[in-house]
């Protein structure tokens, strides 16, 4: 796998390129995930593999008991098109890494990723090994109809509703990484020229098509307006007065989902709410950054994930009305939290649910290679990257080994002990 990607970064970055307009700094983010992924499995996956030893009552003296983890057997792994390299390739180093042979289905939506995916692996990998399969939506049908041992998928919601329900025929366990619209709380106290800095970027990161891109903004009152302005520097910085022509914005991935968006933008331009931005390029599948007022949850930006480089911003009195709005919503795959005090760190923990948590920044929780990633509820189940992926692909067997001597004749029929005896012996 290191050498699959060390040796064809070039070609990695260009398919990428060529998908999804991704600067070369964006496309080799994918590949800098991966490279960190091998790194870790290769300096600690002897210890992940260690027998783990479980203590053992009295009343099972004597007895050693373990648990050691052994390979699933033949995994499937369905790639998205957002991150099409590195998110259908970083779940096979886990599966690799824990023993298994896998099938993967890379996404027909990014299709020069796709082509170098099932080349690179048919010369590195044994066909008995690593296979990959490609095609439409009717491909991971059928595939996802036969009984493999484990299904990893990263997509969206609908359609991971499909992998379960067709997984469920076969008893066959799933991890499932969607995603969710997840909302971006910035308080009074934050800084406000790093805080706009950091939400454009991610916004901005592959076009916003992103799956812990911030969704929405819910910033306090008093300051909306100071950072408004901070925003539509960050993003005149970024990307210069002419978005649209920049090297440094990726496109939409197609006409669908360019579509998707340009009717809500046009919406919202009806009604006044565009704040910055909002410029397109339909012949190109572009969409500049844009920041747009809402009311509240009813409004149509809210309605799904967004997927897209469109920023909602919604004003609140105070921290308590902006984790109520979070609570109204369904549990999203990030949480961010600008600014606040320890205290309101504690609380947005304790009374949120979320796949994960980043204050002060966006993205960049995705980045640390050990720390398990994945969704709650709607935005996802199961989780990977590091040793998290290498038990998700693992099954954790119970062992328990005891001698022969010290057989006592009261386990066995006729029972001579009474419940009450039991009891004391037994606890």
């Amino acid at each position: 796998m290191k050498e699959l990607i060390e040796k064809h970064d070039k070609k990695i970055l260009q398919a990428l390129a060529n998908d999804l307009g991704k600067p070369p700094t964006e496309g080799f983010f994918e590949v800098i995930a991966l490279r960190q992924e091998i790194k870790l499995a290769e300096q600690q996956l002897t210890q992940w593999m260690k027998p783990r030893r479980v203590p053992v009552p009295v009343a099972f003296k004597p007895g050693d008991a373990m648990t050691r983890l052994e390979p699933l057997g033949c995994v499937l792994i369905i790639g998205p098109w957002n991150y099409p390299f590195s998110l259908t390739l970083q779940p096979l180093i886990s599966a690799l890494a824990a023993g298994n042979t896998a099938v993967i289905k890379p996404s027909e939506k990014a299709p020069n990723t796709s082509h170098l995916i099932s080349k690179l692996i048919s010369k590195h990998f044994p066909k008995e090994v690593v296979q990959v399969i490609e095609g439409d939506g009717e491909v991971a049908t059928n595939l996802i109809e036969h009984p493999f041992d484990h299904i990893f998928f990263t997509g969206g919601k609908e359609i991971g509703q499909k992998v379960l329900s067709a997984a469920s025929k076969n008893l066959t366990p799933v991890t499932l990484e969607l995603g969710g619209q997840s909302p971006a709380i910035v308080l009074e106290d934050a800084d406000l020229e790093v805080t706009a800095k950091r939400l454009i970027w991610g916004k901005g990161l592959n076009a916003g098509q992103t799956c812990i891109a911030p969704n929405h903004l819910l910033v306090q009152e008093q300051i909306k307006n100071p950072l408004l302005k901070a925003m539509k520097t960050a993003l005149l910085n970024f990307y210069g007065s002419d978005p649209l022509s920049s090297s440094h914005l990726a496109s939409i991935i197609n006409d669908y989902h360019f579509e998707r968006l340009n009717e809500l933008l046009e919406q919202a331009s009806r009604k006044g709410q565009i704040l910055f931005g909002g410029d397109v390029d339909k012949e190109k599948c572009r969409i500049s950054p844009t920041l747009i007022e809402i009311q509240g949850s009813n409004d149509p930006l809210m309605a799904e994930e967004l997927f897209g480089p469109l920023m909602p911003v919604m004003s609140f009195a105070n921290f308590d009305s902006a984790l109520e709005e979070v609570r109204k919503q369904p549990r999203p795959l990030a949480l961010y939290l600008f600014g606040g005090s320890k205290k309101d760190q504690k609380k947005l923990i304790d009374t949120t649910s979320s796949g994960g948590v980043c204050f002060n920044d966006v993205v960049m929780q995705a980045g640390i290679p050990d720390m398990p990633f994945g969704g709650v509820g709607p935005s996802g189940m199961g989780t990977y990257h590091g040793q998290a992926g290498f038990e998700t692909f693992s099954h954790k067997k119970s062992i328990l080994k005891r001698p022969f001597w010290l057989d006592l004749n009261f386990r066995y029929p006729p029972y001579k002990l009474d419940v009450g005896v039991l009891k004391k012996l037994l606890g």
